[in-house]
């Protein structure tokens, strides 16, 4: 299977899990919109999601996938799933001590970490306390379920840890779509969406498991153990933990600022599941699939197919997401309006979350990018370069955060978000190509180059668009036809675009061709199944 099918595998079912997720957010926008009780579930998910994130998806897929493709290589099945079982002993262990902490502590964390500015709102602060510690144990759910993707990717079995996520959106989906039928109170939401989330949790760990038992590797549970191995993994976990949770850390420190005004942080969140489809189906695709065939092309000596590997990945990214971004810039309150605007949802806070999203959508193709160029390091055992960089990116998230939000209230945030994350790709790409662990093309960079001026001309085609469409996209006209508009926006940029790119060499059907053809080196057989 090529490189371009597997991104298309991993992306095609992350974005039907982010299809979902819109249907998702629509049903809360709907129910609380930018309210108290929106407010304090989306404070307390975001605690669990950041260790979820620290010690689940950065530390796995930087630390233990390398790790993994090792013991393929060099003791087959069996090493592989001895291995396996060790790191599942250590994880599980110290998995529960540390939710059981955490549970205790979670007053003291709500007014420290969480949502310091929820603490002059008694009622409001009791809630995200009670709601989060409901749902924290989904962080030990997500870690095993990050454990086990990162299994089956290395195996090549991608599909199953690509569409574990939507059982989370379906499960809240139920929770809302069944609070708006009963006519619960916001109250009554937040605690169905809280419990919903912890049942989302369990059932894609088992799912997960279920998979990697299909993909023939049965793991059993094995007494906690500091051997070799978990001792190497454990020594580059804690440095790629943090760097795979960069975005989340950024936006955690931006939700403690945003948590001295009204409505804030539901509105970056609105804003932030928008952007967040582009960057979930391109940069996740790209980081899940780039990583375990990066490290085994190094561990079995095929240097020029790792730069390929690289080359093509940055050429992919940026073919897909700076269009996105520009029409995240242009018709971001047309986007907001019709995805959000109803019920408890006013005018005016799409006015609010549109102006956020815009400015995320400029720092798009830089978060997806750090899913790209991550691997590069992760893949050679490298991951305290990336760590340095992350913490330098944070200072100036912090910083800036602090600065704009007193002038620019959630669009300061957002602003520091995008630049940091520019910072940490920008700082990624120049320390792999001076170390020569990224052989740069320079038919690459004119492609980039021109992609750049394909992705400007759809921006000023499309702004004249809307304008043609401003009546069927106003708050006024009926949904039908706001939807109706907004599909023909994008259908008409998507034209634009891709008619300029291959025009001016931005792009050309024999490189995708190539792409799509194009068979690894060193990877095994694959499964028929997958």
């Amino acid at each position: 299977m090529s490189l371009v099918r597997k991104f298309a595998t991993v992306g095609g079912t992350t974005l039907g899990s982010r299809v979902l997720g819109f249907a998702r957010e629509t049903l809360m926008a709907a129910a609380l919109g930018t309210g108290p009780m929106a407010d304090a579930f989306y404070a307390a998910f975001r605690f669990p999601n950041l260790f979820r994130r620290l010690f689940a998806e950065g530390a796995f897929n930087a630390a233990f996938v390398p790790l993994f493709a090792k013991e393929i290589e060099a003791g087959g099945i069996d090493g592989a799933k001895r291995f396996s079982e060790e790191v599942f002993g250590v994880l599980f262990t110290v998995l529960l001590m540390l939710t059981i902490a955490m549970e205790l502590l979670m007053p003291l964390i709500v007014a420290w970490v969480i949502a310091p500015g929820f603490v002059d709102d008694p009622e409001k602060f009791d809630v995200t306390v009670k709601l989060a510690v409901v749902m924290f144990p989904y962080l030990m759910c997500m870690s095993l379920t990050a454990m086990l993707s990162g299994m089956l990717n290395s195996l090549h079995h991608y599909f199953a840890a690509a569409v574990a996520p939507v059982f989370l959106n379906v499960v809240l989906i139920g929770a809302l779509g069944y609070a708006l039928w009963q006519g619960a109170s916001p109250l009554e939401t937040a605690w169905y969406l809280s419990w919903g989330v912890l049942a989302a949790g369990l059932l894609q760990m088992a799912v997960l498991y279920a998979g990697v038992r299909h993909a023939g590797m049965k793991i059993g549970f094995r007494r906690p153990r500091m051997t070799p191995n978990v001792k190497r993994l454990l020594w580059l976990a804690f440095p790629a933990a943090i760097t795979g949770g960069i975005t989340q850390i950024n936006q955690l420190i931006g939700q403690m600022i945003a948590s001295t005004k009204d409505g804030a942080i539901s509105a970056l969140q609105y804003a932030d599941r928008v952007y967040q489809l582009p960057l979930g189906v391109v940069g996740i695709a790209v980081g899940v699939v780039l990583l375990p065939e990066l490290a085994r092309a190094l561990k079995g000596g095929h240097e020029r197919e790792a730069g390929n590997l690289q080359n093509r990945s940055m050429e992919f990214v940026l073919f897909l997401t700076l269009p996105a971004a520009a029409a995240l810039w242009v018709i971001s309150d047309e986007i907001v309006r019709v995805l959000y605007e109803r019920g408890a949802f006013s005018p005016e806070t799409t006015a609010v979350v549109a102006g956020t999203l815009a400015i995320y959508g400029l720092g798009l193709p830089g978060f997806v990018l750090i899913k790209a160029l991550n691997p590069g390091f992760f893949a050679r055992e490298d991951t305290r370069t990336p760590m340095r960089i992350t913490l330098f990116s944070v200072v100036i998230n912090c910083v800036l955060a602090v600065s704009l939000f007193p002038l620019f209230y959630e669009r300061g945030i957002a602003t520091a978000e995008a630049v940091s994350g520019w910072v940490t790709a920008l700082l990624l790409f120049v320390t792999l190509v001076r170390r020569g662990h990224w052989p740069l093309e320079k038919a690459l960079l004119w492609r980039v180059a021109r992609l750049l001026a394909a992705a400007v001309v759809m921006a000023v085609a499309l702004e004249y668009a809307s304008g043609y469409f401003a009546d069927r996209l106003s708050s006024a006209a009926p949904l039908y036809e706001q939807i109706l508009a907004l599909g023909l926006l994008v259908v008409f940029a998507m034209l634009v675009y891709f008619s300029v790119a291959f025009l001016i060499g931005g792009a050309d059907l024999g490189m995708i061709r190539r792409n799509m053809k194009r068979k690894p080196k060193s990877a095994p057989a694959e499964d028929p199944s997958e």
